[in-house]
Order: C-alpha cells, then structure tokens, then sequence
C-alpha cells in the first residue's frame, strides 16, 4: 500500500533569464515500509526531489500525497505541522546542537512539541540505547565520532515515532567502515518498527542495503528497478 504518492510533479527555478528545470513530471509510488535509495547522478535532482516529497520545498505543479493526504495543497503551517508529527529527517553533516548533550539533542523536538521533560528525556535514553549510544548519552557533539554523532542525528529522527524517516547522503561525510554501519543500523530499524525510509545516496553500497532504487537523470526517473545489484553497478560506472 503507497504511502508516498506523487502525480507529474515538477519543479522549476528561475533566476534571471536563467530557467532549471529539476524535476520534470514525476510520477511514482513507495510502499509503507520499503527502503528506498533515490540515486543518480549530480544535479539531477535527488535532493530537490526529497525535499519536494517531504514538503519543504513547494512544486512548481503536480500533487503530492502522504498517507492519503495532499500535502502540495497544504499551507506552510500545516505542511510545517505535519512533518513534525510523521517525519524524521536525518541529514549528512548531522545538525546537531554543539552546546547540547546527545540526549538534550534528541529530546529537544519532543519538548518542542510540548512533551513532558521526563517524558522526552526517558524517550531520548531509550532511543539513544536503540542506536547503541547509551554510555555516551552526556556527551556533546564535538566528543563523539563522525558515526556517533550520526547515530545521535538517527535518534533524534525516531523520536517523534515517523512513518516516514528522510536521509539526505547520511554516510556522505563518514569512512567505508562507519557508513557500513549506519546503513545497517537503518535497515535494523527499518525491519524492526516498519517505517518508510527514503535515503537519498551517490553510494551504491547504500542502494544496494535497499529493497530498490529509484534511479535518476536529468530531472526524471529512469527507473524503479528492483534489482539493486543491477542497478548499483549501472550508477557505479556512472561515477
């Protein structure tokens, strides 16, 4: 059952004289529950697409459905509403809080959103021993690793429960080691609570940890190919 859903979605910038055309009719579903890489070249419009998806950026046109909800017809404020309670971002340079805790990092949106200060500090232990971060729960940002602080950043993307978990390049500033790590702590949550991961990656190890690949060029989706093998050695060549 698609719990992302998007009809010729495009989206235009124009500066000047000058007119980019980033996504040129989308149109796609992803299934509650997969794991999805969106991958393709530079420039060819990933991240535009996350972001169209995920309602921070508005569509030129086109329509946008989550959960059976129309977000490209929501105002800022309902869109704004709407992904604090179903959506977790996690991003590649983590940011995080540098004068924060890893806890107080992860709590933070919950006390935003009004929840109980031993509510959300007892929420924001339990994740961050979910990520295996427990023993370095006191801890700031500067203390931790490149891999810690993007456990820290995954904790902090579960904490409002999402059904849908955004990762823009989240193994892009780690080592071959760590981003095998966090891939694999993704996918573990992935199996484990059933939320809709979207991951937006130049690694073909990545893609190939997913169930598929949406695969992009020039503002358009090439294909949807399940065969991640297949399709991680094309975007391998590639480069």
């Amino acid at each position: 059952m698609p719990i992302i859903r998007c009809e010729e979605v495009k989206k235009t910038y124009v500066t000047g004289n000058i007119t980019v055309e980033a996504l040129r009719g989308i149109t796609m579903e992803i299934d509650k529950g997969e794991m999805v890489a969106i991958m393709g070249p530079s420039g060819c419009g990933k991240t535009t697409l996350l972001n169209c998806l995920s309602g921070i950026d508005d569509v030129t046109s086109g329509k946008i459905y989550i959960e059976d909800r129309e977000i490209t017809s929501m105002n800022d404020n309902s869109k704004t509403n709407f992904r604090a309670r179903r959506m977790g971002f996690i991003f590649q340079f983590y940011n995080l809080l540098p004068v924060l805790t890893a806890t107080e990092n992860v709590e933070l949106p919950l006390l935003i959103a009004g929840t109980p200060q031993q509510e959300a500090r007892s929420r924001a232990l339990e994740l961050l021993d979910t990520v295996g971060l427990s023993r370095r729960a006191d801890l700031r940002p500067n203390a931790l690793s490149g891999g810690e602080r993007q456990r820290v950043t995954i904790a902090r993307a579960l904490s409002n429960t999402p059904a849908i978990v955004w990762a823009d390049e989240p193994t892009g500033d780690l080592d071959v080691r760590t981003s095998e790590e966090v891939v694999s702590l993704m996918r573990r949550l992935n199996r484990e609570n059933g939320q809709t991961f979207i991951i937006v990656t130049h690694d073909p190890e990545v893609g190939a940890k997913c169930d598929r690949i949406i695969h992009m060029r020039d503002g358009r989706i090439v294909t949807t190919d399940g065969n991640v093998d297949h399709i991680a050695d094309e975007i391998n060549q590639l480069g």
